[in-house]
C-alpha cells in the first residue's frame, strides 16, 4: 500500500481520504482547518505555501488536489494553489491528480469528450484551462506526473450546501412542496455521484494508463431536473409536487447583492442549452462503469 496525500477535506476529499483508507493506503489529509476523516493524518497548512505542502507530500506517492476555492475568488486564489501542487509534485515525485471540471470547454455542441478543445472565453474557465495545460507540459517535459479527473455537478451523500441535487432539492420533495429551480426544468444534464468521483481520483492515481491526460469520470445518461425530481419523489414514496423556476432576471438583481448569485451568468448555458458528459474513454479503458442512477438517487435522498 502506498502514501496518498488528499489536500482539501470537502465533498470529494472526505470520500476519497474515506475510500483510500479502506483500501488499507496511508492518508495524509491537508486542509487550512487541520480537518479530516478519522485515521487519517491530518496536516494544518496554507496549502499555497508551497514548503508547507512540499513537506506534507514528502515520500508521497500520489498527490490530489481536491481544493475547492469559492467560485468568485479563483482568479485570485487558484493561481498559488496550482504553483504550489506543481513545485510539490516535482520536488517529491508524487504523481499529481487534479480534480476539474467541465468549464474550460465552455459551450459545446453535442456531447462533451475529453478531446475538445479548452474553447471557453470566460476568465475563471480560462484559468482552469491553463491549469490543466501549465500541468501538462510539465509532464510531458519530464518533471512531474499528471492527470486531470473532470466531472459535472455533484450530487449524492455528503454534497455542500451549493448542490443543485442537495439539500434544497431534497427537502422540498419530503414537505410536498415544489422544488425551487434556478434553471429550466426540461433540459438534459449530466449530474456526477460523488462516490464516483472518489473512485476515479483513486483510479487515476494507481494506473499508469491514467498518466499525461484528462479523464471524465464515469457518469450516468443526463437527466432534467423534473426527471430528477420525479424519480426522487418515487423514492420517498410521495406524489411528485412539481418545479418551480425562478424567472432568470430576479436571479441577476439578487446577484447584484450575492456574489455567489452573480457569477451565475457565466455558467447560464450549462443549463440552458442541453449539457452531456462522455466517459466512455474512462469506462472502456479501467473497466469502471458509474453507480446505477437508482442506487445514486436513493442514497441522496437518505442523506437528507
Amino acid at each position: 500500500m502506498g502514501k496518498h496525500v488528499v489536500v482539501g477535506s470537502g465533498q470529494v476529499g472526505t470520500h476519497l481520504a474515506t475510500k483510500l483508507l479502506t483500501r488499507g493506503h496511508d492518508v495524509t489529509v491537508v486542509t487550512r482547518s487541520g480537518g479530516g476523516p478519522d485515521g487519517t493524518h491530518r496536516v494544518t497548512a496554507d496549502v499555497a505555501d508551497q514548503r508547507r505542502l512540499t513537506e506534507a507530500a514528502e515520500g508521497a506517492d500520489v498527490l490530489y488536489n481536491c481544493v475547492s476555492p469559492k467560485y468568485h475568488r479563483w482568479l485570485t486564489d487558484w493561481p498559488p494553489l496550482a504553483a504550489s501542487f506543481l513545485a510539490a509534485a516535482e520536488a517529491t515525485g508524487a504523481g499529481l491528480v487534479m480534480l476539474g471540471n467541465l468549464y474550460a470547454y465552455g459551450p459545446v455542441n453535442g456531447p462533451m469528450t475529453e478531446d475538445l478543445p479548452l474553447a471557453s472565453t470566460t476568465p475563471k474557465s480560462r484559468l482552469r484551462g491553463a491549469m490543466w495545460e501549465q500541468a501538462l507540459a510539465a509532464h510531458q517535459a519530464g518533471r512531474i506526473r499528471a492527470t486531470e479527473v473532470r466531472a459535472s455537478d455533484f450530487f449524492g451523500p455528503g454534497a455542500s450546501d451549493q448542490s443543485y441535487l442537495g439539500a434544497r432539492f431534497v427537502k422540498p420533495l419530503r414537505a410536498g412542496k415544489p422544488v425551487p429551480l434556478l434553471w429550466p426544468a426540461d433540459m438534459p444534464h449530466s449530474w456526477t455521484y460523488l462516490p464516483d468521483v472518489a473512485e476515479a481520483l483513486i483510479v487515476a492515481g494507481t494506473d499508469e494508463r491514467a498518466w499525461g491526460r484528462p479523464w471524465h469520470v464515469p457518469t450516468n445518461p443526463p437527466l432534467t431536473f423534473r426527471e430528477v425530481a420525479e424519480r426522487m419523489a418515487d423514492i420517498i414514496g410521495r406524489p411528485m409536487p412539481g418545479v418551480r423556476e425562478l424567472p432568470w432576471p430576479l436571479i441577476r438583481a439578487a446577484g447584484l447583492f450575492t456574489p455567489l448569485l452573480g457569477e451565475l451568468r457565466h455558467v447560464r448555458y450549462q443549463f440552458a442549452s442541453p449539457f452531456v458528459v462522455d466517459s466512455s474513454a474512462f469506462e472502456s479503458t479501467f473497466g469502471v462503469a458509474p453507480t446505477s442512477m437508482d442506487e445514486a438517487l436513493r442514497a441522496t435522498v437518505d442523506a437528507f
